[in-house]
């Protein structure tokens, strides 16, 4: 697998449009990261480490659903492994017009793009949720 962060985001997005109450993916520090983002921001009920039955970490997303509709519209990859996409503070694209979070990894961690224009940093985008 060459993008295990994008196998990531189509695993919630696919599980999201199919209706599931969770779905699974391997456990690393950044898509711990990510999903704590999208908790903390409301696209997600919740999640946890886990392991599976040969003993490997994995990571389990519990989707949020409202009314039977997905609280995740869409989510999309940004900086991908073939082009990475850095932005300086100031050059961060909203999302929607402010409806939507876009991820960045920056010097300081795993941010927001609200956090990283308030922390005046700027870093590589790696996607946006709406």
């Amino acid at each position: 697998m060459t993008d295990p962060i994008s196998d990531f985001l189509t695993r919630i997005r696919n599980a999201s449009s199919a209706g599931k109450a969770e779905c699974h993916a391997q456990h690393s520090k950044m898509k711990e990261a990510i999903a704590g983002i999208l908790k903390e921001e409301g696209f997600i009920r919740a999640f946890r480490s886990d392991e599976d039955e040969r003993g490997h970490k994995l990571i389990v997303v519990e989707l949020k659903y409202v009314d039977g509709t997905p609280a995740i519209a869409g989510i999309q990859r940004v900086s991908k492994p073939g082009r990475r996409l850095y932005y300086r503070r100031e050059d961060i694209p909203r999302v929607l017009e402010g409806l939507g979070v876009g991820i960045l990894t920056t010097s300081h961690g795993l941010m927001k793009d609200t956090e990283a224009r308030r922390n005046r940093v700027g870093g590589e985008l790696v996607c946006t949720v709406w």
